[in-house]
């Protein structure tokens, strides 16, 4: 029996990077408000919303936020009538963070209501990098079926590839205490797979625990650990939002005690395209932080569009 044309509903824009780098972006049918790479992705129908003004400063997104969570369970909207509209075949959302994006059980709800369809949904909770593996391994089955496992492992061969190229020029190489800052008003560390990222590239991150959601910070701890380089990396801000909300950090009256401050060791990023995104640009977000920790040593050339000094020489 012949099965139908896969059409493939992303929420989560790490899922639409899966999707795409599995060979199937020709699938896709629809994504969220925030997919947007590869940048032809653009054009699908858009399938959620923020139920929050997402435009104002960290501090001010995160009041917005933290009030919406106090009388609802979700932060964003399901377009319900658009999936019904574009009848999906699979519906990729996650189960992650319910601040990030789209949830497992707003899909749910909105699949139980469509009428001319009854799509697959495939849910993605990672928190470390062998669980980007497993998602886009898992992925691949439930979309390509096990006729597509070659093609699967071939992706993943490419990714595990880049990452031990790496790791092998760091061996010999000295190894900088680390601060990775995911919000900047409250402060936050990143956690989940950011760590394991940092020791991959040679460093030593001095906040979040592998695996383990992002936690709070205060100044204190900050100052207390004094690392050696800090680098910014907010969730979803590119690198214009990220330097303008850099200020919230240069204008604290603690800031200028770091020893990474005095010696001109702080790095803005694109944390919205690199970063936040548990896919395979994790890889590059690897490279990135290579590049940053021992620059006599790395240059993969994203210097300027994926992250830049705070302060340029």
């Amino acid at each position: 029996m012949t099965q139908p044309p896969l059409r493939i509903i992303s929420l989560i824009p790490s899922a639409t990077e899966i999707v795409c780098a599995l060979g199937l972006e020709d699938s896709l049918v629809g994504r969220s408000h925030e997919c947007d790479f590869p940048p032809a992705v653009t054009a699908l129908p858009v399938c959620t919303a923020p139920k929050f003004n997402p435009e104002g400063s960290s501090g001010e997104i995160h009041q917005r936020v933290s009030d919406l969570l106090t009388s609802a369970l979700s932060v964003y909207r399901v377009d319900i009538e658009m999936l019904e509209a574009l009848q999906p075949t699979h519906i990729i959302t996650q189960a992650q963070c319910e601040v990030c994006a789209v949830s497992l059980g707003d899909v749910e709800a909105a699949v139980a209501k469509l009428t001319h369809s009854q799509p697959k949904v495939i849910s993605l909770s990672p928190n470390r990098l062998a669980e980007v593996w497993h998602d886009i391994s898992s992925t691949g089955v439930a979309l390509l079926g096990e006729a597509g496992q070659a093609q699967v492992e071939a992706v993943l061969a490419g990714l595990k590839q880049r990452v031990q190229t790496c790791c092998d020029r760091t061996t010999d190489l000295t190894t900088p205490t680390v601060a990775c800052i995911e919000w900047t008003e409250p402060l936050m560390a990143a956690g989940n797979w950011v760590p394991e990222l940092v020791a991959l590239a040679g460093g030593k991150s001095l906040f979040g625990q592998v695996g383990q959601h992002s936690p709070w910070m205060s100044w204190d701890d900050l100052v207390t650990a004094d690392p050696a380089v800090i680098v910014i990396m907010p969730c979803g801000y590119d690198l214009a939002i990220t330097r303008r909300e850099s200020a919230a950090l240069v204008n604290h009256p603690q800031w200028a005690q770091l020893k990474a401050v005095q010696t001109g060791r702080i790095y803005i990023t694109d944390g919205n395209q690199y970063f936040n995104r548990p896919g395979p640009r994790l890889v590059d977000s690897l490279e990135i932080l290579a590049e940053i920790f021992h620059p006599d040593v790395f240059d993969y050339g994203y210097r300027g569009q994926g992250w830049q000094p705070l302060v340029e020489e």
